[in-house]
């Protein structure tokens, strides 16, 4: 039986965090796709193909095992997503009290719409105050986001 889950997000741009999240992720499932969200509510810094390609380089150069599937995600419902790829797990990084309780109501719904599970994974302590609005609002401004996020994002950003 091959099980199967999904971390998604928008990643706008992927962190540290996020790669702690889908490195354990990869160690407790057979597969994962890390999958790029469309979120209509966030203006986005960085394009979905742009954001994927940061993801696919980041799990690389960081040595992360596991089969990994990188994909992106703008039509539908998540749910839908998941049962055509047999995925029945949705996995969330959760930093705070706030994450749980946006998170919890469409965990939900997931499971009551198509019986998809939804986990949530506490940070590593040294990422828990790291989300991408902060990697973004450090950049814009001109400070140095290498220590939260992978190298390649750290040489995207210091060019922009």
């Amino acid at each position: 039986m091959n099980r199967i889950a999904v971390v998604p997000g928008s990643f706008d741009p992927v962190t540290l965090g996020h790669l702690d999240v889908i490195e354990r992720a990869a160690r407790l499932w057979d597969e994962v796709h890390v999958l790029v969200v469309h979120n209509p509510d966030k203006a986005a810094l960085l394009p979905i193909a742009q954001r994927v390609a940061l993801i696919e380089r980041s799990i690389e150069d960081a040595g992360i095992g596991g089969r990994i599937i990188v994909a992106s995600w703008s039509v539908g419902l998540l749910v839908d997503y998941c049962t055509d790829v047999g995925a029945a797990v949705l996995v969330k990084g959760i930093r705070s009290q706030v994450d749980v309780a946006y998170e919890t109501p469409m965990a939900i719904v997931n499971r009551h719409l198509a019986q998809v599970e939804t986990v949530f994974l506490l940070p590593d302590p040294a990422n828990a105050h790291v989300s991408s609005s902060l990697v973004r609002q450090v950049a814009s401004l001109g400070g140095d986001v290498s220590p939260y996020v992978p190298p390649a994002v750290s040489e995207l950003l210091s060019t922009t």
